[in-house]
């Protein structure tokens, strides 16, 4: 209704201006008829005590009993003032009704659930913790030989204190020859390795920026989880800009195999909220937005979120992070054996783990573990059979991993074993890795 009350009144204004028959003085100035004002009385009137207070021109003879003569010099500012008369009436004189439904638009408050105000602020609160790693690897042109450097893989991370330490899981930086983080305010940082652990696929990197931008994200607990509670996880599938993901815990004590060394990962979270490429190494919240998790896996044979996540539970995490800030890496004890696939040993009709090679400088060398061989006439000699540890029943490589995981460097463990017909039991201390010492 506003636009065609303008509309109506601009063509009154310039369509109905005075016809070809009327004078103009030398092409300078004219006058409206009466007939051409009698088209709009109203806005006639209004115009003509709006006219009447503008400069004459005395040369003008017309003697039109309804307007003064107006001069070339004041044309523009009449036709200026004339076109906002118009549409300000257009907007001011049209009914109640058109005027708030039309000329002025209010929107309405979005109205939230509670539950959506909470999940809202809490994107909204640690999504400034939540950043993106970029993984860059040194690649040569095959045709100019040039060194470049090309993003080889992605992944999202979380800030850990205000002395710039990243917290991410180690598949996402491995191969890289430089690494770089991208905070929430997009602001981008080269990143230091300080410390990684394979086996349980997690990394500390290190940026250099202002302790202003760095906003430590709240450190939960993961030991008193419930199946049914929700959880949300943030990240940057696909390169995406954050992203929020909501479920709930589907599944807890899971286990998986880190990606680096295979080694069992205890623990696990199992969660429905949607886990993507990109997510890994981001962060899993728990209602109050404190970390329970560390995003690490999916399972998908697709590679694609089904339904089916997993993270690694943070009390698992911070214990490794304290170890990898302070030493930049992380001091687990070993057996220093190789041992055979499950599958082997099952298909031998026996349980335990089979030793295969026990180096005489490590620690089941030392203690007098028995290694697989082969004698004279290439007959295959089995080596002991390892089937409990500290009187906990061994059955395969995971149980050996899962008791190892308790122990700590210099422990010295009872260690009982199968050879040939009958079981010895010898003790073993127990020795970091060699790489480690």
């Amino acid at each position: 209704m506003a636009t065609t009350t303008s509309s109506l009144l601009l063509s009154t204004l310039f369509l109905h201006s005075p016809p070809s028959s009327s004078r103009f003085s030398n092409g300078s100035f004219f006058n409206p008829s009466p007939r051409s004002l009698s088209l709009y009385p109203v806005r006639s009137k209004r115009c003509l005590r709006i006219l009447s207070k503008l400069p004459l021109d005395d040369t003008d003879n017309d003697d039109s009993p309804l307007l003064p003569r107006l001069s070339a010099a004041a044309f523009k500012p009449f036709l200026l003032l004339c076109t906002s008369v118009a549409l300000s009436f257009s907007l001011f004189a049209a009914s109640p009704a058109v005027e708030s439904a039309a000329a002025f638009v209010v929107t309405t408050p979005r109205k939230l659930q509670t539950d959506e105000l909470a999940t809202v602020r809490l994107f909204q609160e640690n999504t400034p913790s939540v950043v993106y790693i970029t993984n860059l690897a040194v690649r040569q042109d095959a045709f100019t030989l040039d060194v470049l450097e090309v993003p080889q893989g992605s992944g999202s991370g979380f800030v850990w204190d205000k002395q710039g330490h990243i917290v991410t899981n180690y598949h996402v930086i491995r191969g890289a020859s430089d690494l770089r983080v991208t905070l929430a305010d997009q602001s981008t940082y080269d990143a230091k390795v300080v410390g990684f652990d394979q086996d349980k696929d997690v990394a500390v990197l290190r940026i250099d920026a202002p302790k202003d931008k760095l906003r430590p994200i709240p450190v939960g607990v993961s030991a008193d989880l419930l199946v049914g509670q929700k959880v949300f996880a943030i990240g940057n599938p696909f390169g995406l800009d954050h992203t929020l993901t909501t479920g709930v815990i589907s599944g807890l004590r899971r286990e998986i195999s880190s990606a680096a060394t295979g080694r069992p990962i205890q623990d696990v979270i199992q969660t429905d909220a949607a886990i993507n490429p990109g997510n890994s190494g981001g962060p899993l919240l728990d209602s109050s937005g404190t970390l329970i998790g560390i995003n690490t896996a999916i399972y998908s044979p697709s590679g694609a979120s089904s339904g089916v996540g997993f993270s690694i539970p943070v009390d698992t995490v911070g214990g490794i992070v304290d170890q990898l800030v302070r030493f930049g890496k992380v001091t687990r004890p070993i057996l220093g054996i190789k041992f055979a696939p499950d599958q082997s040993v099952e298909q031998l009709g026996v349980s335990g783990v089979l030793v295969l090679d026990a180096p005489p400088t490590g620690p089941a060398g030392k203690a007098g573990l028995q290694s697989t061989k082969r004698d004279g006439y290439g007959r295959l000699i089995l080596g002991d059979i390892i089937t409990s540890v500290n009187g906990t029943k061994v059955t395969n490589g995971s149980d050996l991993y899962r008791i190892l995981d308790q122990c700590k460097v210099g422990d010295e463990v009872t260690v009982e074993v199968l050879r040939g017909d009958h079981k010895e039991k010898i003790s073993v201390t127990l020795e970091p890795k060699p790489d480690e010492t």
